[in-house]
């Protein structure tokens, strides 16, 4: 977090009561002299999550990168999926433009407030001023330069404010990268749980086939009544509409995933095909233990101290504004001329005129800007506030889903170890004539539905590390790559 104490930046923007709030981001941090009091919402990150951690989580452990999670997913075709997503998301390609054009404005800014701004000037002229004098010719060639002189630090300010807003651009990029990995997981995971879950539809619509075949040829025997042959026939019935549905819906999820990546449905089916119907299993996250070390990964966060920190510094800016403006112009040159034969050259140069500009009235539109500047400030922070929380939020929910859902596929898989143990057992009844195929057909449903409450378990452990991963923000640092329209535009 090193742009938070930029070495640039004048002393009180490092020791006003501001930084309170970002230290819990960065040893150091940085604040405008706003004359605003920066609210007390939030005073700190607490010691410790509220939520024990999953086992694995170690102290001071970090997701590392990104794309190597990806991998350890054992789904191969998750990390394919995800770059194509990155590749095809128009959401990324606009936070990219959005970076290009912070960059840009950052360079006009720094420009403004480097020193004095240097123009060349050449100009060439021949005429005859009046009709009794002779053709005259004259030429020009010089440097001219004129010099803010940021007394009142407004240039600094407006530099600073599109550094924090450049920073805050990459940060925004970084977390749209994250947020769309984590929702390519999220559309894979459902769809290998909706193929699960459509094979086990699949058996159970052919049991429930063969249990009506078997009561409606008891009925006809007279050993079952035709009210339980109609409702066999029923359940059959409706395990098939059970059995299409999920079809559907798998079908819908597929093509969610296609315009998720941009792929063509043959060379998405093919990336798909030889893990159909697994679930993905990921490797465990280390979990920072303290909160605020948690917070300082997530590119949101970031971006949110920046719009905080661009906000203090148009405050400041809009402040000097009030105040005088000095400015200093000069220019150096040579020229000629030449006219009846006679010619001559030299160079000239001056300095000055130095120029103080004193705001007198203005109908009160400067004192109008600054207060306007206050009040986006003060939103910006409530603004940072809430996403503090929102994030400490997000991680603890992970963790807690995480907790719960550990405890439920140990009982779900309790559950399928029992059923599967059922089923033998009544296989072997059966064949020894002591149990009818009634009996076994049920078992067998008995198990098909423990298997799909596992299904859905297993579906929300694994989606509670996805979560895990986007709260702690997918392993971001600063100094991750960034797209390559913001290098090519860099100054």
């Amino acid at each position: 977090m090193a742009i938070l104490s930029h070495p640039t930046w004048p002393r009180r923007w490092r020791t006003a009561p501001f930084a309170a709030l970002l230290a819990l981001l960065a040893g150091t941090a940085a604040a405008a002299d706003t004359g605003a009091t920066p609210g007390t919402g939030l005073n700190a990150a607490p010691a410790q999550w509220q939520t024990g951690l999953p086992s694995g989580g170690q102290p001071g452990g970090r997701l590392g990168d990104p794309a190597s999670w990806w991998q350890q997913f054992d789904d191969p075709a998750l990390p394919v999926l995800v770059a194509a997503a990155q590749a095809a998301s128009p959401d990324l390609a606009s936070a990219a433009a959005r970076i290009a054009q912070a960059e840009a404005t950052r360079a006009a800014a720094a420009g403004r407030a480097a020193g004095p701004q240097v123009n060349g000037l050449l100009s060439a002229s021949r005429g005859r001023q009046a009709a009794d004098t002779a053709v005259a010719s004259s030429a020009s060639a010089g440097l001219q330069a004129s010099w803010e002189l940021d007394l009142f630090g407004g240039l600094r300010a407006a530099r600073l404010a599109s550094e924090a807003r450049l920073g805050g651009a990459q940060a925004d990029w970084h977390a749209a990268r994250v947020s769309l990995a984590a929702e390519v997981a999220d559309q894979l995971l459902a769809l290998r749980a909706c193929e699960q879950l459509a094979l086990a539809a699949d058996d159970e619509q052919r049991s429930r086939v063969e249990s009506a075949r078997l009561v409606g040829l008891a009925q006809r025997a007279g050993f079952e009544s035709p009210a339980n042959a109609a409702l066999a026939q029923a359940s059959a019935a409706q395990a098939a509409l059970a059995a299409s549905a999920r079809r559907v819906q798998c079908g819908q999820l597929l093509q969610g995933l296609q315009a998720l990546t941009g792929l063509a449905p043959d060379v998405l089916r093919s990336q798909l095909a030889p893990r159909s119907a697994r679930l993905p299993q990921p490797a465990q996250l280390a979990v920072l233990v303290l909160p605020a070390q948690a917070l300082a990964q997530r590119p949101d966060v970031q971006a949110s101290a920046l719009a905080l920190e661009a906000a203090a510094a148009d405050v400041d800016d809009r402040r000097a504004a009030q105040r005088p403006r000095v400015a200093l112009s000069g220019n150096l040159g040579l020229g000629m001329l030449r006219s009846a034969g006679v010619s001559g050259n030299g160079s000239v140069w001056s300095l000055g005129p130095l120029e103080v500009t004193l705001p007198v009235i203005d109908g009160g539109a400067r004192q109008a800007a600054t207060a306007a500047a206050r009040v986006a400030y003060d939103a910006a922070l409530s603004a940072y506030q809430a996403r503090l929380r929102t994030a400490l939020r997000e991680v603890e929910d992970a963790l807690l889903r995480l907790g719960d859902g550990a405890r439920r596929r140990a009982d779900a898989q309790a559950a399928v170890a029992g059923f599967s143990q059922a089923l033998a057992a009544t296989e072997q009844r059966q064949r020894a004539g002591l149990a009818s195929r009634l009996e076994l057909e049920d078992t067998r449903r008995s198990l098909l539905q423990a298997r799909t409450q596992q299904t859905d378990t297993e579906r929300e452990q694994v989606a509670a590390w996805i979560a895990l991963y986007r709260a702690l923000g997918g392993g971001w640092r600063p100094t991750d790559p960034l797209p390559a329209i913001a290098s090519a535009t860099s100054p």
